[in-house]
Formats: C-alpha cells, sequence, structure tokens
C-alpha cells in the first residue's frame, strides 16, 4: 500500500548515479520531491524526466530538492544522466533490490521495478502530495507544480 498525504516519510539512504550517498534525513528542512519511475533509457521514462529537467527551476526556485528513484544500477544511471543532462540526482534502489521502492508502496515485485510514483514531501518530512501511476501509464506534471506551489504558500 502507497503513502498517504500527512504520513511521515521512510528514511533512506541510497547511492546517486556517482555513488555518492544521498540520505533523506540531511534533507530535512528541505521539501523533496521524489519520482520514482521503471527503467533508465526507456521511452516513456526519459519523457517524463526531460520533462523534469526542462521545468526543473519551478521546483528549485521552491526550494524543494529533487530526487528521481529507480531500480537500476549506479552505472547505468550515470549513463542516462550524462546522455539526457539531467541536474537532478538519479537514485539506485538496486539493492537490495527495490526496497526502498517497497518502503514507499511502489514496487511490482513481479517485475522487478518501481512503479510510477510520486511523493512531495514538506520541510519535516510529512507527504504533502502522492500520485502512482501504473507501468505505461505516463504521469500528467502539472498536479505536482500546483503542490508545490500550495507548499511554498
Amino acid at each position: 500500500m502507497s503513502l498517504s498525504v500527512g504520513d511521515v516519510a521512510p528514511e533512506f539512504s541510497l547511492p546517486d548515479q556517482d555513488r555518492q550517498v544521498v540520505s533523506l534525513a540531511d534533507l530535512r528542512g528541505t521539501p523533496v520531491l521524489l519520482v520514482f519511475y521503471p527503467f533508465a533509457f526507456s521511452r516513456i521514462c526519459t519523457g517524463e524526466l526531460c520533462q523534469l529537467r526542462d521545468e526543473l527551476a519551478t521546483y528549485t526556485d521552491a526550494g524543494v530538492r529533487v530526487l528521481a528513484l529507480s531500480t537500476d544500477p549506479a552505472p547505468t544511471l550515470k549513463a542516462w544522466r550524462e546522455q539526457e543532462g539531467f541536474d537532478f540526482a538519479l537514485l539506485s534502489d538496486f539493492w537490495p533490490h527495490g526496497a526502498i521502492a517497497q518502503t514507499y508502496g511502489v514496487f511490482n515485485d513481479k517485475a522487478g521495478m518501481a512503479v510510477r510514483g510520486t511523493f512531495l514531501l514538506d520541510a519535516d518530512g510529512r507527504v504533502a502530495f502522492t500520485e502512482v501511476n501504473g507501468p505505461g501509464d505516463a504521469r500528467e506534471q502539472s498536479g505536482w507544480k500546483d503542490a508545490v506551489a500550495q507548499l511554498a504558500a
């Protein structure tokens, strides 16, 4: 079961594309947008994260830190980040495989991948917005922007 608005977000520490550990606890005091996605280099995921890249100022200007998470290994994420020019961290939930996606309720154990889960966390680490889309169902990001604007207000 996925998290709901008002829930405390589960803590995690994961390596990014450069194998530098990013801990949610270290970001306390800063709103965070967590974007879980199935696979690097896939068509829908690339479209979603390229839109996020192109509209990143919407989030960063509001003081929101953006983190994208998948079950891909760090070297794959590094290659994808370099190819697409992403300016936000890509976190690897590779091992134990999908453990963080599981704690957020967005892991498809039959396919071994995260589903399209989006969580906006407030500065205290509580879920302010959540959206979960199934495989093949691209996300409309206007809801994320509305939630960021409400959080910033």
